[in-house]
């Protein structure tokens, strides 16, 4: 299929489970009814994000992915709905938990998991208090709708992992998304930091993106976090072609032509002209020296 239409949501979200789930199962069918055909939820949805605080008691939140009733219950609804659903969960894997998205196709087919391969930790973010680094490795997806790249939240600020995706040949990279004001500084607001890091993504590899994030205030035993939604959508030259308000639970739509933007992409030259036999560095945390 070449014309595609993909949709970005976003919710608030409180420790009412079920209510969660089935206010993602309303937004997906309001995108679904406006003719989406992927759809992206936003990150850990079945819950508020509780990693503002070194919490022992939230790692029972976790469950593999054989067991979470989440999984089958979008599995259900992409079947229904003839949609692709990208789904962020707290996966346990025996001893070990990840942060994780189950790609179900629009037969209701779970095409496999990727595990969010960078893990912040900072005030308000503690994530590495509860997820292992992923060991996924970076992926893409042929789903019926197109190619389909997908990492998590703090992956979406590395310009590393959007040219895997575009390397292995993605036709959308889809971000969700939990991020909000920065319990340090009060006054910081990386919201169009965000954005536009990710629009360079979309200009550099030439292809859409494709970010949900969440909405609300968040209080926690130690900080409060105000999210603040702005979930958007980029043509493959990083223009935002739509964008939902701060606050506002919101379905986002935007129509893409895959085939055309895949002739482009080739003409353009960006793959063609790549040098990869001097990006040795890259191997590297500090630019020179890479391991034999």
């Amino acid at each position: 299929m070449s014309e595609v239409i993909v949709a970005a949501t976003q919710m608030a979200c409180s420790w009412d489970r079920g209510e969660n789930i089935a206010r993602a199962e309303r937004l997906v069918r309001q995108a679904a009814g406006r003719g989406a055909q992927i759809i992206l939820l936003q990150e850990l949805f079945e819950t508020p994000y509780f990693c503002k605080d070194l919490e022992p008691k939230h790692l029972g939140l976790a469950m593999s992915i054989e067991e979470n009733p989440v999984i089958k219950q979008m599995q259900a609804l992409a079947a229904e709905l003839k949609v692709v659903l990208p789904i962020s969960v707290f996966e346990r894997a025996n001893n070990a938990l990840f942060n994780t998205l189950a790609i179900i196709d629009a037969d209701g087919a779970l095409l496999g998991t990727y595990r969010k391969s960078h893990i912040p930790d900072g005030p308000g973010y503690l994530e590495k208090f509860y997820f292992s680094p992923g060991d996924t490795g970076f992926k893409v997806w042929p789903t019926r709708y197109g190619k389909l790249g997908a990492a998590v939240c703090w992956d979406q600020w590395f310009p590393e992992a959007a040219r895997i995706m575009a390397l292995s040949g993605a036709d959308l990279l889809c971000y969700p998304t939990a991020i909000g004001s920065e319990p340090l500084d009060p006054k910081a607001d990386t919201r169009d930091h965000w954005q536009r890091v990710m629009q360079g993504h979309a200009a550099a590899n030439i292809i859409p993106v494709v970010a949900s994030n969440r909405i609300g205030r968040e209080v926690g035993a130690s900080c409060a976090l105000t999210f603040y939604g702005s979930s958007f959508i980029t043509d493959q030259f990083g223009a935002k072609c739509a964008e939902a308000g701060r606050d506002e639970e919101a379905v986002i739509t935007a129509r893409f032509d895959f085939e055309t933007i895949r002739r482009y992409r080739i003409a353009w030259g960006v793959f063609r002209d790549r040098r990869p036999d001097l990006y040795g560095g890259l191997g590297s945390l500090d630019g020179a020296h890479v391991s034999p």
